[in-house]
């Protein structure tokens, strides 16, 4: 049998000693997987300089919007953003509780940041829907029946809260039972349950225990609305006794079912 020739062995010899086609797909696969790990390394490492170590997007205002009682000065002192600080290590969670916490004024705050520069704080205030006479000042009590604000003097319109209990009787159990915080909230709902022409006119609401409240209007005219429940019931009794009996200065709507008046 004829030798191979030269060329012949050559080939041969190539095949058996180069890698099967499997291993340098291995290899391939492993030098693209390598070279992606290092662009993702570079990457990352420049992402975490562009947030951190760079002077491009950096703290270097904060806006304030919505305050009406407060200052946006008020709130920049409070929130106590870093200025200069990378922005984002803001952490935004815990101003927005500095700012409810130390500025109870504050019903909901939102602390966003304002890319590349700002943060921004939107800020809604408590409204006052009645007020309690304390040494001379005033309490604002909000929709919630929460004591937010001492102010010297009382803003217009809005009424004044009364909590009469006595000593003894049912007025102080009833006192002693729910606890003031409980009857500042039914006062409250009584206020925003009444009809809009009554709740326009109203100096007082006075509460003796949970089940006794009343409203008076600035005239001198008087509600007798019980608890603070089935106020929409009230409400419409109200309005209809009022308009039935124009001249009387005394309504009972505790049990708006059986509506009175009396006086003129």
């Amino acid at each position: 049998m004829a030798g191979s020739t030269t060329a012949e062995r050559g080939e041969r010899q190539q095949e058996s000693s180069g890698p099967p086609p499997a291993r340098r797909s291995r290899r391939r696969r492993l030098r693209a997987a390598v070279a992606l790990a290092v662009v993702l390394v570079l990457l990352g490492a420049g992402s975490t300089w562009l947030l951190y170590g760079s002077s491009w997007l950096r703290v270097r205002h904060v806006s304030v919007s919505g305050t009406r009682m407060l200052t946006p000065a008020d709130v920049r002192e409070v929130a106590s953003v870093p200025v200069g600080a990378p922005l984002v290590s803001v952490d935004t969670g815990t101003v927005e509780a500095r700012l409810r916490h130390k500025l109870p004024r504050i019903d909901t705050v939102s602390v966003t940041r304002s890319w590349p520069h700002g943060i921004d704080l939107k800020v809604t205030e408590r409204t006052p829907v009645l007020i309690v006479r304390k040494a001379g000042n005033f309490v604002e009590v909000d929709h919630q029946g929460v004591r937010f604000a001492t102010v010297s003097q009382a803003p217009k319109g809005v009424p004044v809260l009364e909590l009469t209990a006595s000593g003894s009787g049912r007025a102080a159990a009833s006192f002693r039972r729910f606890g003031a915080d409980r009857l500042v909230r039914e006062a409250v709902g009584v206020a925003g349950a009444l009809p809009a022409p009554v709740a326009g006119a109203t100096r007082t609401v006075q509460v003796r225990s949970y089940d006794d409240i009343s409203v008076e209007l600035g005239d001198g005219r008087t509600v007798r609305w019980g608890s603070g429940e089935n106020g929409r019931a009230k409400a419409r009794a109200l309005t209809a006794l009022m308009k039935a009996a124009p001249g009387a200065r005394h309504f009972d709507v505790s049990v708006p079912t059986a509506p009175a008046s009396s006086g003129s």
